[in-house]
């Protein structure tokens, strides 16, 4: 396997499973990093003391995992959304990312940030595409300063229609990230979001290299990589040819067959497929 590739998964498969018993399970399964959603750690992430966070970084650490970030930021409290021309609510919902940013710093060191949430960002309220995604750019703006001070790096993630109107294509989110110009902002492939992408992954990912810090690893069904028709192996090949030194992180949608069996054989699968381009 090459040096720089780098295997987590994200929490989210394990559900309501015990935090510790969660990161043992990771390990078990040969991984070495773990991405959180923080509704999993709480409804609230707001309300997580200091203590509880030690206790967090303690079970990591216990099984030698290493934070990798967080992802599904928005998805917890109710009342958020980053687009919507109602000032009062958009400005709650962006400090609600700056609270995300010291968690995330809290955590561990050089943590990512995966900017999905297609609800909370999509257009509403009767603006347009345009508008609200000017919203966006204006909010990512002011936040990726603070992030980059903590040394956290906010990842604007392309997703595509009709999950959301508010960057759909990973050369839009290239461009927010170019325009706005911040260390602490940039981008990420997810193989399932990039679904109705025209061009071919590989150009993609070659085309934008330079600003990508992670990586997304499911079947464009949302299942877990080696349960479908998704050929891992070009995008590996670009990754590796191109030195990346990030994650690569499983994320999937369907939990049914249960979050030990999905780690294991993913964890089979991608050392299958990445052995191939050695």
């Amino acid at each position: 396997m090459p040096s720089t590739f780098r295997l987590a998964i994200c929490n989210e498969v394990y559900e309501k499973r015990p935090f510790a018993e969660t990161c043992k399970s990771i390990r078990k399964a040969g991984y070495t990093g773990i991405e959180i959603a923080p509704f999993t750690l709480a409804d609230d992430p707001r309300d997580i003391p200091p203590a509880r966070r030690r206790e967090f970084i303690a079970a990591m650490e216990g099984e030698g995992l290493q934070f990798v970030g967080l992802h599904w930021l928005l998805v917890g409290p109710k009342d958020l959304h980053v687009t919507t021309p109602d000032k009062a609510v958009r400005e709650r919902s962006w400090a609600y990312v700056r609270y995300l940013v010291d968690l995330c710093a809290d955590l561990g060191p050089g943590g990512v940030m995966v900017f999905g949430s297609p609800k909370q960002r999509s257009s509403t309220g009767g603006s347009s595409r345009e508008e609200a995604t000017c919203r966006l750019v204006e909010g990512l703006a002011g936040v990726a300063p603070y992030a980059a001070e903590r040394g956290v790096t906010v990842l604007l993630e392309a997703l595509p229609e009709p999950d959301t109107d508010v960057v759909t294509t990973l050369d839009e989110a290239a461009a927010i990230v170019r325009q706005i110009g911040s260390p602490g902002l940039r981008t990420m492939f997810d193989s399932h979001n990039a679904v109705k992408e025209a061009e071919p992954h590989t150009v993609l990912v070659e085309r934008h290299f330079d600003l990508i810090r992670h990586v997304h690893l499911n079947e464009m069904d949302g299942r877990h990589p080696g349960t479908g028709t998704y050929d891992f192996k070009p995008v590996f090949e670009v990754l590796n040819k191109r030195g990346y030194q990030g994650w690569l992180s499983v994320e999937v949608f369907d939990f049914s067959l249960g979050a030990d069996r999905i780690a294991e054989e993913t964890m089979r699968y991608l050392q299958t497929e990445i052995a191939k381009i050695q």
